[in-house]
């Protein structure tokens, strides 16, 4: 018997997600999201296929962490150059783009190829309730553990 792999060709049914963030912690709301975005949530699941479904972020502002994460951790950006180090908190984060912090978490942890950077143009968020995607007939998904 051998293993079904699902190929390009055969992928018909790619849905939306609409998901709430409002008071879910970031770490393990993107954990949930990378693994829709990469397909691991269905049963033909196929390491080298993107076969996995969109997701649409509502309320990212309402985020929160855990601890201390608020004021101790730091986000880095290098610009290349000789003191060119920044380092912004969560919290400053969150006000200069409350989007950024998901942002960030679920693209850490998809892939790191060509594959990975098409999986994170399927993934949409919004800091408020709204969003324009209702063309795509986007499903509630309950994310609440």
């Amino acid at each position: 018997m051998s293993t079904f792999f699902l190929k390009k060709e055969q992928i018909t049914d790619k849905k939306w997600h609409v998901i709430d963030a409002k008071d879910q912690v970031v770490g393990r709301l993107a954990a949930r999201i990378s693994r829709i975005l990469m397909g691991k949530n269905k049963t033909s699941y196929t390491p080298h296929v993107d076969s996995g479904d969109g997701v649409i972020a509502i309320n990212a502002s309402q985020v929160r962490v855990t601890g201390r994460k608020n004021e101790q951790k730091l986000y880095t950006n290098y610009s290349g150059y000789p003191g060119g180090l920044k380092t912004r908190t969560f919290d400053r984060v969150m006000k200069q783009d409350p989007t950024y912090a998901l942002t960030h978490a679920v693209k850490g942890m998809l892939p790191k190829n060509r594959m990975g950077k098409q999986m994170i143009t399927h993934f949409l968020v919004y800091a408020g309730s709204t969003h324009p995607h209702q063309a795509q007939k986007p499903q509630a998904m309950n994310t609440k553990a």
